[in-house]
């Protein structure tokens, strides 16, 4: 990697916070970020985006944004757009697969209209969310079954169903975080997740990394604030299943036009250690606990470095 002079990099906002359900997270990646840039030199400044309006980027004078935000109106294409409308170059993906990459349902849709493996799946609108049709989806998806918010992170709202008559609250659960409710297959075996730098033809999948969670689950308390999970990177998965894993997952990422970087969660079926893509993260987590960091240090990538490298990358979609 070439040797990054901060001073050319001008002043920088660290967008964190927000408004999200993620925002305690979103605190968290920031604070971790803006001091590894600043250790390095980089002239960053914190910006909560719910005390402060993004037009004062333009009015203070800020050549860049590193985007720290997690979920909505950070995650989704919002504020990647409002940036893009005062021409000032930002981390991570642009509108559009910022917006898909945001919504489960509509990435689903994308990654089997190019092949790609993802669980099968129902869609409950608002109005399909009755007593007959919720007892319709586990004879369509089997049990158990995943419930889940499509457009939140961080396992917010999501209910592994194992008997039908869970169904109901699960469904109810996941309405009360977005108005859509996604029924998912559930895919019995290792939970792995896989980043990726760069875009298009230069994009790299980074070391794939094996999340073995306690028995109480990968949920939000032990994604963030326990030392419960144990997370393996190397994976120790055999090196044709890393490979495949990381083929699938940087289809997956170039699909969607994702640039920057990015995380995409997988499960591989112990069955036939077929892999399944979940989802992708276009602004992934950035604290102690978070797998871009974990995956990166492996490839010989530190912290330091890959904030360095993530801001280097910061441009607009025209």
């Amino acid at each position: 990697m070439n040797t990054i002079d901060p001073k050319t990099l001008g002043k920088i906002a660290v967008l964190m916070g927000g408004t999200s359900a993620e925002r305690e997270i979103s605190l968290m990646s920031g604070s971790g970020v803006l001091q590894a840039l600043q250790s390095q030199g980089v002239d960053a400044h914190a910006f909560d985006t719910a005390d402060h309006d993004l037009a004062e980027l333009k009015r203070d004078g800020f050549s860049s944004a590193f985007i720290a935000l997690h979920g909505r109106h950070g995650e989704d294409g919002t504020v990647q757009g409002a940036l893009e409308l005062l021409g000032i170059p930002y981390t991570g993906s642009g509108v559009m697969a910022s917006a898909i990459g945001m919504d489960k349902i509509m990435t689903k849709r994308v990654w089997l209209a190019e092949g790609l493996p993802t669980p099968r799946y129902v869609r409950l609108a608002p109005d399909e969310q009755t007593v007959q049709r919720i007892a319709q989806v586990p004879g369509r998806l089997g049990l158990p079954l995943i419930v889940k918010p499509p457009r939140e992170g961080s396992s917010i709202g999501v209910t592994k169903v194992i008997d039908a008559a869970q169904l109901q609250a699960a469904v109810e659960l996941s309405a009360s975080h977005d108005p859509d409710v996604l029924c998912e297959e559930f895919i019995d075996g290792e939970e792995l997740t896989c980043p990726v730098l760069g875009e298009g033809a230069n994009a790299r999948a980074l070391p794939v990394i094996r999340i073995v969670p306690p028995e109480a689950g990968y949920d939000y308390q032990n994604k963030y604030f326990t030392d419960e999970v144990q997370y393996l990177c190397p994976s120790g998965l055999p090196a044709e299943e890393e490979a495949e894993i990381q083929r699938i997952t940087l289809a997956a990422y170039r699909t969607l036009g994702c640039r920057g970087w990015g995380r995409a969660d997988l499960m591989l079926r112990a069955s036939d250690r077929k892999p399944f893509l979940l989802e992708i993260n276009t602004s992934p987590g950035m604290t102690s606990h978070s797998l871009v960091p974990m995956s990166a240090r492996a490839a010989g990538i530190s912290y330091e470095q890959l904030c360095l490298q993530l801001l280097q990358s910061a441009a607009l979609d025209a």
